[in-house]
């Protein structure tokens, strides 16, 4: 018997998924790791200066884990910081408009230059050590695993960001 022979005789299982075995989308996902993730302000101010390094292109993190990082970035943006200003948020929205808008055209030098100068801003504020560490802890509670796969996570208590 051959494998594909095989595979159409299996009997389809009758058990219910698992919570970790259903497809979910990224924002799901996300969404539902933040419902128990404890995050201090100086987490937020690691996400928004992700965002920027992604704006910026400078951030060496894959594709899917910078889509995580825009989702947690858009999920928390209202959220107060420890160190960078609420306004860096219009800097970050001038230049996604501007790329949502020119999409084929290069990115305007003003705009270039104020999300460079806005990153290099907020890389001076937080220390490497504190980014270093809350990026580890991500990967470490399996956030960016989890959209890598379309599972959607449980966390079923409270986590908190580690060693910052």
């Amino acid at each position: 018997m051959t494998m594909s022979n095989e595979l159409a005789t299996e009997k389809p299982s009758t058990q219910p998924l698992s919570p970790l075995e259903y497809r979910s989308d990224p924002l799901d996902t996300v969404t539902r790791w933040l419902a128990t993730a404890v995050l201090e302000p100086v987490h937020y101010d690691c996400i928004i200066a992700v965002k920027l390094k992604i704006l910026d292109g400078k951030c060496k993190m894959t594709a899917l884990d910078k889509v995580v990082m825009v989702l947690l970035y858009e999920a928390t943006r209202l959220q107060p910081t420890l160190l960078l200003d609420a306004d860096i948020h219009d800097v970050i929205d001038q230049a996604s408009q501007h790329l949502q808008d020119n999409k084929d055209e290069a990115v305007s030098e003003a705009i270039r230059i104020a999300v460079y100068e806005t990153r290099l801003l907020a890389e001076t504020m937080i220390s490497r050590p504190v980014m270093k560490r809350f990026k580890r802890t991500l990967r470490e509670q399996g956030l960016f695993e989890a959209v890598a796969s379309g599972v959607a996570g449980e966390w079923p208590h409270e986590h908190r960001l580690m060693g910052t």
